[in-house]
């Protein structure tokens, strides 16, 4: 389970698994909500590369959030996103998607972010050693151990692709597998 290299490998697969159900989602249709669902495609790549972010930081030994780049990213109140940086509020654990498109960055913007995530979530666990990796740790209300959490966390992804390949069937779009 704390095998960093396993980890990373993890992390890392699960980025083309999120952006193959992109195919077709563009800067006008980036925040278009479905009916009974519950995020839409900005939303979502945001709220996986804070996600990523967050768990970066712990699997690095800080126990706070650390300052995010300020090319990709706000520290605002949820309305401060821009189309080139996301407002951490706007995609933080418990918010909601706002259909304003002018609060999310634009969809190659938005990819990049979740790429960089991706990148520094892999790395910083590829680099972490077994015993940093054994660690327990706050994550919401509970204590975890970060390897659990890398694997958690990369479990979140896909539970995202998901809700992508929802919106995708809600939307009318075609499918990208099968």
């Amino acid at each position: 389970m704390s095998d960093p290299a396993t980890l990373a490998a993890s992390i890392r697969s699960s980025g083309p698994l999120i952006l193959r159900f992109l195919d077709g989602f563009d800067d006008d249709n980036r925040t278009k909500q479905a009916p009974g669902l519950p995020n839409h495609v900005s939303w979502t790549l945001g709220h996986l590369a804070l996600t990523m972010h967050r768990a970066a930081d712990l699997v690095t030994g800080f126990n706070e959030p650390q300052k995010l780049s300020t090319s990709d990213w706000i520290h605002g109140d949820g309305t401060a996103g821009d189309p080139s940086r996301y407002d951490t509020e706007s995609v933080a654990f418990g918010s909601t998607p706002l259909t304003d498109a002018s609060k999310y960055p634009r969809m190659v913007r938005a990819i990049e972010i979740f790429q960089t995530a991706i990148d520094r979530f892999a790395e910083d666990c590829a680099g972490a050693t077994p015993k940093a990796l054994e660690r327990e740790v706050s994550w919401g209300s509970s204590a975890i151990v970060v390897g659990a959490l890398v694997q958690r966390v990369v479990f979140h992804n896909g539970t995202h692709a998901g809700q992508l390949i929802d919106l995708r069937r809600a939307l009318g779009m075609p499918r990208v597998l099968g």
